[in-house]
């Protein structure tokens, strides 16, 4: 493999030496978060063993420094994912995304948040403001596929009306920023994309897998005044929030129309299609079929499979199997080949 870093890009061109058990799907094992608005159902849920309390994230499928994701399944077991993505950057593919990450770094994060309390109010920003200002990191364009939510559990998406500057930093002093929040009701199903300059929040009780860019910025602008376990309160990023945060009245999000497609042994419906990822929704139900679900990650791109509901079993065309159960990632490198599925589940399948 060659890599060569071209026109303030990198330049990944594909090694035809990787074998097929290179290019075989392998299991992750996550990085874990405990931020103090974290809750139990990551661990109780979804069997995420984490020595953390209260467990808030996993980084399901993750490079970033901040918290690299590691491999759980076939011959590079133990390694993190940026380390093999680094010796093998052909694994990505070579969609445009590939071309602006360096070699051992994937554009895209996927997580779970289980958001037992409120979330921050926050706004990240996007790709050219944090170039300009974040040492050459990526913004933060992200979707939410709602898991589970409580019954009546809402989002913070934007203002209701339009705002200054100055009205917001008056309405922060005196803490009612609230009162300017647009809120929105969340179920069980529900897709959000959140564009970066939105000033959002999730709120208690949902549940959710996002997909990003591969960036950990985040603006807060309002904690509730909370404190850690420490007795202090968390910093605020006021300033920069303001010089990236959209504060014109926001239109309240609708969902995205979404058609089932049914194909022998499961049904697939798209979620969310931007410049940095695709995402869909797979409903496997082989039981009464003998033609298995098929997939395969494209030439041109890797893919993630991560399991919501249900368990099953792949098959990787290499004579071997992984189980997958609620919770699991499982990464595709790119060019693989086609894999089957059986079982009962919902799945989310990522790529670029």
């Amino acid at each position: 493999m060659k890599t060569t870093q071209c026109g303030g890009g990198w330049e990944k061109r594909q090694d035809e030496s990787l074998s097929a058990e290179d290019r075989a799907p392998f299991l992750l094992v996550p990085a874990g978060k405990d931020y103090l608005w974290g809750g139990r159902r990551l661990r109780d849920d979804f069997s995420k063993d984490l020595d953390l309390t209260p467990l808030a994230e996993t980084w399901e499928c993750s490079t970033h420094s901040d918290g690299e994701s590691r491999i759980a399944s076939g011959p590079h077991a133990g390694e993190t994912l940026r380390a093999l993505v680094g010796k093998n950057p052909a694994l990505l593919g070579s969609h445009a995304l590939a071309n602006q990450t360096a070699p051992d770094q994937i554009p895209i994060l996927v997580k779970l948040i289980d958001a037992d309390r409120d979330l921050s109010v926050q706004v990240h920003p996007d790709d050219a403001y944090a170039k300009l200002h974040e040492n050459g990191s990526l913004g933060k364009d992200e979707m939410w596929y709602v898991v589970d939510a409580r019954e009546g559990a809402e989002l913070v998406y934007g203002f209701t009306r339009d705002m200054t500057e100055d009205l917001v930093r008056q309405s922060l002093s005196s803490g009612t920023i609230g009162k300017y929040l647009q809120r929105v009701p969340v179920h069980r199903g529900d897709v959000f994309y959140i564009r970066a300059g939105t000033v959002h929040a999730i709120g208690a009780g949902v549940l959710v897998c996002e997909v990003q860019e591969s960036s950990n910025l985040t603006y807060r602008l309002y904690d509730y005044d909370r404190v850690d376990k420490n007795g202090k309160k968390r910093p605020l990023q006021v300033d920069k929030a303001l010089q990236v945060a959209n504060l014109k009245s926001a239109a309240m999000p609708r969902q995205p129309l979404r058609v089932l497609h049914y194909h022998p042994g499961f049904a697939s419906e798209f979620l969310c299609r931007c410049r940095y990822f695709e995402v869909e929704r797979l409903l496997l139900n082989t039981e009464r079929v003998r033609n298995l679900a098929r997939l395969q990650a494209g030439a041109t791109s890797f893919a993630v499979l991560l399991c919501t509901r249900g368990c099953g079993v792949l098959f990787d065309g290499n004579g071997k199997s992984l189980r997958i159960f609620r919770g699991d990632t499982v990464f595709f490198p790119a060019g693989g080949r086609e894999v089957q599925l059986h079982g009962q589940a919902e799945l989310l399948w990522i790529h670029c």
